[in-house]
């Protein structure tokens, strides 16, 4: 947060003031900042307090960090309650009570889950599932020395059972309880205790039955979070595809989204506050898998994604994770989460913090492409092996320059989580290696593939090297036919017709990211409805020879609608001539920017296909 004590509002409008004594406004911060009757803590010191002289005057710039979990929370008048304020927006809240009882038990406690539970014992927990969880470590630590010992032991050495040397009091574990217990005991103890996975959304079905899958505390199996973490790790992780590959001889089954779901999971059940309000919940989305947990973080947002500063809210949960491979320790969960979904040149995931109606925290893990599909593709069909040696952030700022044209600092700050300083120093050595091309300074600075047309696609590479103008006779055939052997398009006879990829409306699907929607290159493979509604727009060229300007054009916008039609396809469709057709209307349309190529270096390609550019679109709305 930062103040400025120099401008003054009147009437709606600033105006300068300025500071006419900084010394003593200084001194004012500084005593009131270190008298304990004012304010709990001084979070301030010498670099966080800077004079600026501006417009002839001065001005003071007071930057507030975030409090420490041990200091929070900040409070005024010797007393936390009715005095502490959260910063939230530009505005500063009163904290509820209960909020500062809940901040002051973090503050004192390292770990929520160590307290030994009166009137608990081995009884109240489920023994099944502590029987799979030993398993498990059997299987992935054969030699490991707790399978040697009864189950007692076993518990005090993953600390689900702990004796206070002190008092001599002894007994089950917070953790224990959460880890293997039965869900109405642990709601005994935590009264708002509760999980619960969604997957498929679907607003046709009424309220209870709206979820395509749901795992919440029905009673129908433990509750407990061993058991949540087994069940919706497999729902999360089944349907994923794990290529072939070998480690050591042996085929692995894990992909670096399993270790980004797996940690995921594992940090929303051991940085859960279960003594607060909200549930813990995992909702499965088609592009997006989110992740909320009760409580805030205890470090700030970006140290977690930096990593390396652990402090973890249930340490002893986190430890029993680890020993079965799921939770990373030393502060590199988050990092880990992160670092996978690069592999796959993804969204980065997003971390947010609420406090309203209840402190929580929400992870989400995307899954859309960061950039268009067939970008990177592309760069590494055409860059061959240097495009490996150019990094991930290196990849990322030519496939943005590639999608979008240009590339600058902004925007990569807005698509990736590295510093700015690491931004900077990728786009310059871009330059330097003759990459891309910069037009302005600094950080202002805008920058474009400096071989563009290079990466552009072509007609011979999309459709085959002996592609030839079409002469089928598709429109007066039988539209339910779906013949492959029409010559509307030629492609290469190497290519199989199974090698191609269509949609469902039976057209073409690029892997070029220039080509945003599918191209028809064959009217005998597209869909019986798609034909009958091409027919029918052209319908009226067909039946006469002679039509006004304005009307062809407003049928060639028509059936150029959401995808490229080839020069050939559109003439046949039209009953016109091709090079009558692109000299008299084609060439025109593309210069003024109602139609847009599909191959924008070789124009008159009679392969060229076309496109109802977005701007006409918009007009004809």
């Amino acid at each position: 947060m930062e103040s400025s004590c120099w401008a003054l509002k009147k009437n709606g409008q600033f105006s300068i003031s300025g500071l006419t004594d900084t010394d003593k406004v200084l001194k004012e911060i500084a005593t009131g900042a270190n008298n304990p009757s004012v304010v709990s803590a001084n979070l301030l010191n010498d670099q966080l307090i800077e004079v600026i002289e501006l417009l002839g005057g001065s001005i003071i710039k007071v930057t507030i960090p975030e409090a420490p979990r041990k200091q929070r929370p900040i409070y005024l008048k010797n007393t936390p309650f009715n005095h502490s304020y959260r910063r939230f927006n530009d505005s500063d809240q009163l904290m509820s009570d209960e909020d500062v009882k809940r901040a002051l038990a973090e503050q004192v406690n390292e770990t929520r889950d160590n307290e030994i539970l009166v009137g608990y014992g081995i009884d109240d927990l489920n023994l099944d599932s502590l029987k799979r969880y030993r398993q498990l470590i059997a299987v992935r630590t054969p030699q490991h020395p707790f399978n040697e010992v009864d189950d007692l032991s076993f518990l005090e050495r993953i600390g689900a059972w702990r004796k206070d040397r002190e008092t001599g009091q002894q007994g089950l574990t917070l953790a224990g309880l959460l880890m293997f217990g039965q869900d109405y005991l642990i709601r005994e103890k935590l009264p708002n205790y509760q999980l619960d996975y969604r997957d498929g959304f679907d607003p046709k079905y009424d309220s209870e039955t709206r979820w395509i899958d749901r795992v919440t505390l029905d009673g129908t199996w433990s509750g407990n979070l061993f058991d949540f973490y087994q069940i919706i790790y497999r729902k999360l992780t089944t349907d994923l595809k794990v290529p072939f590959e070998l480690e050591k001889g042996v085929r692995k089954d894990s992909t670096p989204l399993h270790d980004a779901i797996r940690e995921s999971l594992c940090n929303v059940l051991v940085h859960a506050d279960y003594s607060g309000r909200t549930s813990v919940l995992i909702e499965k989305k088609p592009d997006m898998i989110l992740f909320r947990n009760p409580g805030l973080m205890r470090i700030p947002v970006e140290t977690a994604i930096r990593g390396g500063e652990p402090d973890c809210r249930n340490r002893i949960l986190h430890q029993m994770f680890f020993y079965i491979g799921a939770g990373e320790r030393s502060g590199t969960g988050i990092p880990t989460v992160f670092k996978s979904v690069k592999h796959y040149h993804w969204k980065a995931p997003s971390i947010e913090e609420y406090f309203d109606p209840s402190e929580r925290t929400e992870l989400k893990l995307w899954m859309t492409d960061l950039l268009p599909k067939g970008t990177m593709e592309l760069l590494a069909r055409h860059l061959g092996k240097d495009f490996a040696s150019l990094g991930y952030l290196g990849q990322i700022a030519l496939g943005i320059a590639l999608s979008e044209k240009t590339v600058s600092h902004d925007r990569l700050t807005a698509l990736c989580t590295e510093h700015a300083s690491d931004i900077s120093k990728t786009l310059n050595k871009l330059v330097d290696q003759g990459y891309l091309i910069r037009t302005g300074q600094s950080r202002g600075a805008s920058y474009h593939l400096t071989m563009l047309d290079d990466f552009l696609p072509k007609p011979d590479e999309f459709f085959g090297s002996n592609t030839r103008s079409s002469s089928s006779n598709t429109l007066s055939s039988d539209p339910n036919t779906r013949s492959s052997s029409s010559n509307t398009l030629s492609s290469d006879p190497n290519t199989r017709s199974s090698d191609i990829q269509r949609d469902h409306l039976g057209r073409r699907i690029s892997d070029y990211t220039m080509h945003r929607c599918p191209i028809i290159d064959n009217l005998s493979e597209v869909d019986k409805s798609l034909l009958e509604r091409l027919k029918t727009s052209a319908k009226q060229a067909i039946e006469k020879a002679k039509l006004p300007c304005a009307e062809l054009e407003k049928i060639i916008f028509e059936i150029c609608q959401e995808h490229y039609v080839p020069l050939s396809v559109l003439a046949e469709l039209l009953n016109r001539n091709p090079d009558s057709l692109r000299k008299q209307y084609l060439t025109r349309l593309v210069k003024s920017g109602q139609l847009e190529l599909a191959f924008p270096t070789e124009r008159n390609s009679p392969n060229q296909a076309y496109l109802t550019s977005n701007q006409k679109i918009t007009t004809n709305d």
